[in-house]
């Protein structure tokens, strides 16, 4: 296993020129599958560690629950491990500064940090002082900057991508590391945001979005599956569960990870 400085170098130039391609995980198990399939890096989906940790989305666990699942994955995984830590656990610039130093401590490469734009919304002037604090905080870890605009529907959509990109260059100013704009797929937008934005772009893919090689035409450094994977996993749980309760059958199971394969990951 190379350094954890070497990880989070490698995990800078997998952006460079990309896309580099996570299928999100969101415990070591996954982690593993991620690996073991080809993934150059696993990156972490903050709903699936949540709902994997018993709770909702949004800020409702505590930071240390989250570090250590962060420190179990790197501990299982031999590549870069970015952590999404939504929006910093924590409520001042410092707080967010405490969980990326904890982060960093764990072994990762990266954090992916929430815009707080929706019910909680942080004007850009407060939330790129907490990207500022987050980069001083651990100045190697590369800090991916998510901006929540096309996500939630802020504002007029006529100025949606000039808001966008000026919050990308406050937060870029502030010192992320690269800009995570969920919620837009059309190529012609996302082209717009890589020729705006002078850091490198991520964006949420899932059915129905570009495929890889489309969005690496369009200069995008990232595609992210986020939740969708975690989602698609507890919707076999359910199918089987309701299979087996309804009808008595289990043909919902079939063509899963065979036993011996699985547990051979945790071996190795």
């Amino acid at each position: 296993m190379t350094s954890a400085s070497d990880r989070t170098k490698l995990f800078h130039a997998l952006h460079k020129p990309g896309p580099l391609a996570l299928p999100n995980a969101w415990d070591v198990a996954s982690a593993l599958v991620v690996e073991a399939a080809g993934a150059k890096a696993v990156a972490t989906t903050s709903a699936g560690v949540a709902w994997s940790l018993g709770a909702a989305d949004g800020d409702h666990i505590a930071q240390d629950r989250a570090v250590d699942l962060v420190a179990r994955i790197v501990a299982a995984v031999r590549i870069p491990v970015s952590a999404d830590i939504e929006t910093g656990f924590g409520a001042t610039a410092g707080e967010v500064a405490d969980t990326v130093r904890a982060i960093a401590e764990a072994g990762a490469s990266g954090v992916n940090i929430e815009d707080g734009l929706g019910a909680g919304q942080r004007d850009v002037a407060e939330q790129a002082e907490r990207f500022a604090a987050a980069h001083e905080a651990a100045p190697e870890l590369y800090v991916n900057a998510r901006i929540d605009t096309f996500l939630r529907g802020v504002g007029d959509p006529a100025t949606r991508l000039e808001r966008t990109l000026e919050r990308a260059a406050r937060f870029v100013e502030a010192g992320a590391s690269g800009i995570f704009v969920p919620g837009v797929t059309d190529l012609e937008t996302v082209a717009e945001l890589v020729k705006g934005i002078a850091a490198p772009l991520n964006v949420l893919v899932g059915p129905g979005a570009p495929a890889v090689a489309e969005f690496a035409k369009a200069g995008v450094a990232r595609v992210s599956l986020g939740s969708a994977v975690a989602g698609a996993a507890y919707a076999v749980a359910r199918r089987a569960a309701e299979e087996m309760l309804t009808k008595g059958t289990y043909s919902s199971v079939e063509n899963g990870i065979a036993y011996g394969d699985l547990n051979a990951l945790f071996k190795s």
